[in-house]
């Protein structure tokens, strides 16, 4: 064998290899099935108790439907957005956002973006070693960067890995929209942005902080902002920090509080009838533990039936 077929051969083995991987690294949904993340939160300050596929009733649309999965989440990609429009005051709550990545457990694996020009600039790919992660953090480039954040975690969100485990989206933003404006009550992208989180099962979590610039000051565009952010959370599990239109004194009671959720998520799972394109359903959950209440993503995709 001449020493350029042997480099053929080596260079199409190499290629067959990285499709096979790429493929290995798929994890499609099961056809006729549905998985959401639930976050169980305690009603109270005790302890909050481990809860069981029993406790767990499940209603889609108007009809009780079976839970046929239901497992304590294990993995987690947390991929954390910072709006690079941000004031430089953020500067001052590095060290907290350092902190809360280098305490995330082992099962977690993290990946630092920046919302900048309409997309999510990728500072660190996911990665288990937090340290490293925490080390792809800098300061905001301010105004001259804004842009729309909705736009950059959509970017982001089609780019998460599909590892079949909970995956989750910090964004820290002031939710102001440089780049759309303002059409009514919500920015025109935040529905695309839930639409796609729900689709691909991902939490989005918001911590409010001031854009830079004399816009931000607004109290009506700070205000938007902020409405715009909580209707993103709400409708896919997560929750939206803040207190008032400010800058916020601390991030830590918020990454304390967002650790204390991401401690007690479950993975759901579901059958159902997604006819063949998916389609999405409604879905609420209830149990009779007292001091037990859930989060989720008010809708389930149902990947298609074949």
């Amino acid at each position: 064998m001449t020493v350029q077929l042997r480099r053929a051969v080596l260079l199409l083995g190499l290629a067959l290899f990285s499709v096979s991987a790429a493929r290995a690294a798929e994890v499609p949904l099961a056809a006729g099935k549905a998985t959401i993340t639930v976050t169980a939160i305690g009603k109270k300050e005790s302890a909050l108790p481990s809860v069981s596929k029993d406790d767990v009733q499940l209603v889609v649309g108007k009809e009780r439907k079976q839970v046929a999965g239901w497992a304590k989440g294990d993995s987690l990609a947390l991929a954390i957005l910072i709006d690079d429009a941000l004031d430089s005051s953020v500067g001052s709550q590095m060290g907290d956002l350092k902190s809360f990545i280098t305490a995330q457990p082992a099962n977690t694996s993290v990946a630092i973006a920046y919302a900048s020009n309409n997309t999510a600039m990728i500072a660190q790919d996911f990665t288990s070693d937090h340290a490293l992660a925490a080390k792809a953090l800098r300061l905001p480039r301010g105004i001259s960067a804004a842009s729309s954040p909705y736009l950059a975690l959509i970017d982001l969100v089609k780019r998460l890995p599909d590892t079949g485990g909970r995956r989750s989206v910090l964004l820290i933003s002031s939710g102001i929209d440089y780049f759309r404006g303002s059409f009514g009550s919500f920015y025109p992208d935040v529905d695309t942005a839930v639409t796609n989180a729900q689709r691909s099962n991902v939490n989005l979590w918001t911590i409010y902080s001031p854009s830079a610039g004399h816009r931000s000051r607004s109290f009506f565009l700070a205000n938007m902002g902020q409405n715009n952010l909580s209707k993103m959370t709400d409708e896919t599990g997560g929750e939206s920090f803040y207190l008032g239109t400010g800058a916020p004194v601390s991030f830590k009671p918020y990454l304390d509080e967002l650790q204390m959720h991401l401690n007690n998520q479950y993975l759901l799972t579901f059958a159902g009838d997604g006819g063949p394109k998916g389609k999405f359903v409604r879905v609420q959950l209830k149990t009779e533990l007292p001091e037990v209440e859930f989060s989720h993503a008010n809708n389930a995709y149902i990947a298609p039936s074949k």
